[in-house]
């Protein structure tokens, strides 16, 4: 079983916000050999740039910030490690592709990125805390799951 995350749903592993639950244990089972995670290179930056912007909103203490950000770091070089993660690369030919969800769907370039890679990987569940998003992965015929 392939769990593709988003970026909305990477930064629950390390914020704890609505959905959290839910991400720890696709998590969980991936360190458990039972499942594998997926998430897309683009991803990475946008994680640090949420932490980065929860921190400079003062939603996140400095120290809080820094062990977030560190514990996505390890934990995402663990799990490659462990080859229960994949890294999806930004690839020309993925990004063909989100151009018709962009115009058709209206929808930023990185999410319909976040779709394509999915779709690439054949993941057997997408899971985002965006509600749009997650109704056009699911017109996409991706098993799209709100994470609040």
């Amino acid at each position: 079983m392939i769990t593709y995350l988003d970026s909305s749903a990477i930064v629950k592993r390390y914020v704890l916000e609505e959905g959290t639950l839910e991400v720890q244990e696709a998590y969980r089972r991936a360190l458990n050999g039972e499942a594998l995670l997926a998430f897309s290179a683009w991803n990475v930056g946008e994680v640090l740039g949420v932490l980065d912007k929860y921190r400079r909103r003062g939603w996140l203490k400095e120290g809080d910030y820094r062990k977030a950000r560190g514990l996505f770091v390890l934990e995402t070089k663990r799990l490659i490690r462990l080859n229960v993660l994949r890294i999806v690369p930004v690839r020309t030919r993925l990004l063909v592709r989100s151009w018709r969800l962009v115009e058709e769907r209206h929808v930023y370039q990185a999410d319909a990125l976040q779709v394509e890679s999915a779709k690439h990987v054949r993941a057997d569940v997408f899971m985002s805390g965006d509600e749009r998003l997650v109704e056009i992965a699911r017109e996409e015929g991706l098993n799209a799951i709100f994470l609040g």
